[in-house]
């Protein structure tokens, strides 16, 4: 499982730990992923997901899971998030189907 975020698509860097006699040695900086299970009213259940802190702020910030996706680009969503909003899409045009016949 990668250490990536699954709705921003933040991941790994890289840096130099420096010593205080300045030796710099190679280290990574990891994303503060948590394992959490969003709501999604237009699917009707939870998603479990690896978000970062940041992530869950920003779909928060939106007004949810369903309304972070349906108004972000896909050029700027994860392979997995374009997959989850195709999901959403299809969703919500079968329940406007099912309303207007």
């Amino acid at each position: 499982m990668s250490r990536r975020c699954e709705i921003t698509g933040k991941g790994v860097l890289t840096g130099n730990n420096v010593s205080h006699a300045n030796n710099k040695s190679r280290r990574r900086y990891l994303p503060n992923l948590q394992e959490t299970s969003l709501l999604s009213d237009v699917l009707g259940t939870s998603i479990r997901m690896r978000v970062t802190t940041h992530g869950i702020r920003t779909i928060e910030h939106n007004g949810g899971l369903d309304a972070f996706l349906l108004t972000t680009p896909n050029r700027r969503l994860p392979e997995e998030a374009q997959s989850l909003k195709r999901r959403i899409l299809r969703a919500q045009a079968k329940k406007q189907a099912a309303l207007s016949a």
